[in-house]
């Protein structure tokens, strides 16, 4: 089922449609080494495969859950060996490259450097946390998105007029929401859930494709936790939701599930603080202090007493007003820079070390806010151009929030009104 070529593969324009960062690469016939960060089923290893395909490049395969430093050694041998019969360095790629040792990971930073390898790593842990800084930095990093409802529509047209198996059926997408909230953006999860239907099945029947079957198909076969498997992310999903939606008791069920699975702690602290900044918010700032604190001490203490710290962060966040004003803020002047480009700082607010950047009007004019009443003095700290827009748009469903919009209108007048 996996396509060969860019045409055939489904999502992640961002990265591969016209003009884009990733086919201009393929376009201009040579890649430098990336990590390709996404959740599972999004088409990570297909899009290296496609590459090597379209390059025609010596491709190598090694699995950071199986693969020691020796099959590293191994691999990077047989790939300085093959250079010199293509113009490009064969390109090795390594899934869940997030779980290689750190020695595992020292040991491609000379082939990586010297271009022995093209390295394409897959991840569905954030690099940052887990790859050392020495790769990191050797490495441009690209996110892939969860697949579009449109894509995953498109994928399941194609999969059942095309796959063998599935044209000895007489299939029709007749309903399409269950498949689609079930398959959560995986396109292997959406395979899967259409295998699950046809296997029950007579081969020739004829099936209609509902959200009632897909239903109850699906729960006549409920899937287990597993922390290597999709329901990872379901759970996951379901413990963030909950907290969002201010229900400890939901919270602690999912926490449960996930530590009774033997679920990787880092993981779910990592997710405690990303709620208490995008959830919470600013209607109480103290809740990502106490979960980047629950952070620190599961990685101090670890099982089974890090359940404990995870338990009252956990709590602490279901329990605390929710806000999200940072959270579309961030996104609101992303998306604005992105539209607008680069607008250039104001003079006065650049700085000025040197004699020449001085007589430039550097700085010239810029108002030192602590030699004014009450540490404040209006003036202009956006481009030109863009000193009408609004990116922060409170949210007074909590004290906390309220005082900041208030102290604000105090400061700024009709601007934040």
């Amino acid at each position: 089922m996996r396509p060969t070529t860019l045409d055939g593969y489904v999502g992640q324009r961002h990265l591969v449609g016209e003009g884009s960062v990733l086919r201009r690469m393929i376009d201009g016939g040579h890649v430098s080494s990336f990590i390709l960060w996404g959740p599972p089923g999004v088409g990570k290893t297909t899009l290296a495969q496609i590459i090597a395909n379209t390059l025609q490049i010596p491709f190598y395969t090694l699995s950071a859950v199986t693969s020691g430093v020796k099959d590293v050694r191994d691999v990077i041998d047989k790939a300085r060996a093959g250079r010199f019969f293509s113009q490009n360095s064969p390109i090795l790629f390594i899934d869940e490259i997030h779980r290689f040792s750190k020695s595992q990971q020292d040991s491609l930073l000379g082939a990586v450097e010297q271009g022995v390898v093209t390295l394409i790593g897959a991840t569905t842990e954030n690099p940052s946390f887990e790859v050392i800084r020495p790769l990191l930095s050797r490495c441009a990093v690209y996110v892939l998105q969860p697949l579009e409802a449109d894509d995953l529509i498109d994928l399941a047209k194609r999969t059942i007029s095309s796959d063998t198996e599935l044209r000895k059926y007489d299939i029709s997408l007749d309903e399409t929401s269950a498949l689609l909230r079930f398959s959560g953006g995986d396109a292997r999860k959406l395979l899967n859930i259409l295998e699950l239907i046809v296997e029950a099945e007579p081969e020739g029947s004829k099936i209609a494709i509902t959200d009632e079957l897909v239903t109850n198909r699906l729960q006549q076969n409920p899937l287990a936790y597993d922390k290597e498997g999709e329901m990872h992310y379901d759970i996951i999903s379901a413990f963030i939701k909950s907290i969002r939606g201010s229900d400890p008791d939901g919270a602690l069920y999912w926490l449960a599930r996930m530590i009774e699975g033997g679920e990787d702690p880092k993981f779910i602290a990592r997710r405690l603080v990303i709620s208490a900044s995008e959830d919470i918010g600013l209607a109480n700032p103290n809740a990502l202090l106490l979960a980047n604190a629950a952070f620190d001490t599961v990685q101090k203490i670890g099982w089974p007493e890090g359940r404990i710290p995870l338990a009252e962060a956990t709590v602490y966040l279901a329990t605390s007003p929710k806000s999200n004003s940072a959270y579309l803020a961030i996104d609101e002047a992303l998306s604005y820079v992105r539209e607008s480009g680069n607008l250039p700082v104001p003079l006065h607010l650049r700085n000025a070390p040197t004699k020449l950047m001085k007589q430039l009007g550097y700085s010239d004019g810029y108002k030192y806010a602590h030699d004014y009443e009450g540490h404040f003095v209006e003036q202009q700290f956006l481009p030109d151009g863009a000193t009408s827009q609004r990116f922060w748009h409170p949210q007074n469903t909590s004290a906390t929030e309220q005082r900041l919009h208030e102290r604000m209108k105090q400061l700024w007048g009709e601007r934040f009104e």
